[in-house]
């Protein structure tokens, strides 16, 4: 059986030296849905920040359809989609620059029916400005962006914060469409 992720022994710790996650075993098969719940602190953020490649570890070990996503030797063809917070407070996403310039440039008109679909769904405007835009509406076009291209892994950590319940309900519907 192929996993999607996979760890063994995986223990990260933080630059301060405290033990962020100690020895976590755990697997998720494909074609499953993983939530991840606990208290502030308790390192949710972190573990979806090791799984995508933004934080390394140096004890355990990770395995993503079967690769090792920190071993440079070997290419993944999986296609891994990490969508945190920290994106709608970019500076460089306050610019004056339009989301269909946004869109384009992560080939998203290569995908006319699911940027269509998302569009809709997420109730953009292509030509609103990113610096006239709100929290939620850059929100929105973060979601936009990382969906418009068929994933096989997808982590997500709280970017429903910003988004109003309308939308929040219908990205919650189509991600589970996506991932039966």
């Amino acid at each position: 059986m192929e996993y999607a992720v996979s760890t063994s022994q995986l223990t990260y710790h933080y630059p301060n030296s405290s033990r962020g996650l100690q020895q976590l075993d755990f697997s998720v098969k494909k074609g499953e849905r993983f939530l991840i719940v606990g208290p502030n602190g308790a390192g949710k953020s972190t573990l979806l920040k090791i799984l995508a490649g933004q934080k390394l570890i140096k004890s355990g070990s990770i395995a993503l359809f079967g690769v090792d996503p920190f071993d440079l030797r070997v290419k993944s063809s999986a296609n891994i989609i990490y969508l945190g917070t920290e994106w709608a407070n970019n500076e460089i996403v306050k610019r004056d620059i339009g989301v269909e310039t946004l869109v384009c440039s992560i080939g998203g008109d290569k995908y006319p029916e699911r940027l269509d679909e998302l569009m809709k769904l997420l109730d953009i405007d292509i030509n609103w400005r990113m610096n006239q835009c709100s929290d939620g509406q850059r929100r929105r076009v973060q979601l936009l962006m990382g969906l418009v291209a068929p994933w096989d892994l997808l982590l997500l950590d709280e970017v429903t914060i910003d988004l109003d319940v309308l939308v929040r309900q219908r990205l919650l519907q189509y991600l589970k469409k996506e991932t039966n």
